[in-house]
């Protein structure tokens, strides 16, 4: 959101909802590390005084959230070219439910109360923000608490939605072992991020069976309601395909759906 004009992006989000009927699920974040220095400034972007670049991502989705709410706000032409509907006028296409369909990515606790603050879903990654000292897991499912709890404070009258997305490869060929063989050693990372510690949760890459035990113990996954599969998309269709067949078979034995 560092990046987004506030009005056209809800020009195009109301355009791809309805297009979609009303199938729209739009993850928002602040936006990953910069690649060049302060890259949204080649965008017409610069943070107001004593505001950073995050401060200006979430001044963006505020605007974002109230535009897509679809009320009046501009003063039509007196003499238009076309004829306007009576009152102040709305940015357009509109897609009514649209606004209750907007995911906020957070990568820490007090960005997933920010996001039950001003109403939209929880959309949670394979990186939390903040080192805990606690497993990936664990970490992630006190963040998701949070965001209910703050929720649930604010008196919303609406439920929201809790995503957590993981890196799953059931190992069943030997075509599995040897892209993600060496994956069945893998443990949650500690790196830096934007100076400050950040945790990578693991890939997990084991028999379908022992996925089926581990993915059991996953408290996050546990506690949310969707889980996003994150997959290697150089490897192409088919192998995803594949990728996804197996997972599902995997899902199934855990009673998912």
């Amino acid at each position: 959101m560092r990046y987004e004009n506030p009005h056209y992006m809800v020009e195009d989000a109301g355009a791809a909802d309805l297009i979609s009927a009303g199938r729209l699920q739009l993850g928002v974040s602040r936006g990953s590390p910069e690649q060049v220095i302060e890259g949204y400034r080649h965008f017409g972007h610069v943070p107001r005084d004593g505001e950073s670049d995050a401060d200006m991502a979430r001044r963006h989705t505020m605007e974002f959230l109230d535009l897509l709410e679809g009320r009046g706000f501009a003063e039509p032409n007196p003499r238009p070219m076309f004829p306007n509907p009576p009152g102040l006028l709305r940015l357009e296409p509109h897609s009514e439910g649209l606004r209750q369909r907007i995911w906020w990515g957070a990568g820490s606790a007090d960005t997933a109360e920010w996001a039950a603050d001003h109403q939209m879903n929880l959309m949670s990654s394979t990186l939390l923000t903040q080192d805990t000292g606690q497993p990936f897991h664990v970490a992630q499912a006190d963040q998701i608490e949070r965001f209910r709890t703050r929720w649930d404070e604010r008196g919303h009258d609406w439920t929201p939605r809790v995503s957590v997305s993981r890196s799953i490869f059931p190992l069943v060929s030997r075509l599995d072992h040897n892209y993600f063989g060496l994956e069945t050693r893998s443990s949650d990372q500690v790196g830096i991020i934007d100076g400050g510690r950040a945790i990578f949760g693991k890939t997990y890459a084991a028999e379908p069976d022992q996925l089926v035990e581990q993915l059991a113990a996953d408290e996050a996954i546990a506690a949310a309601d969707t889980l996003l599969l994150t997959v290697p998309n150089q490897l192409g269709v088919d192998y995803n395909t594949h990728v996804i067949e197996q997972v599902l078979a995997v899902a199934k034995e855990l009673g998912w759906r």
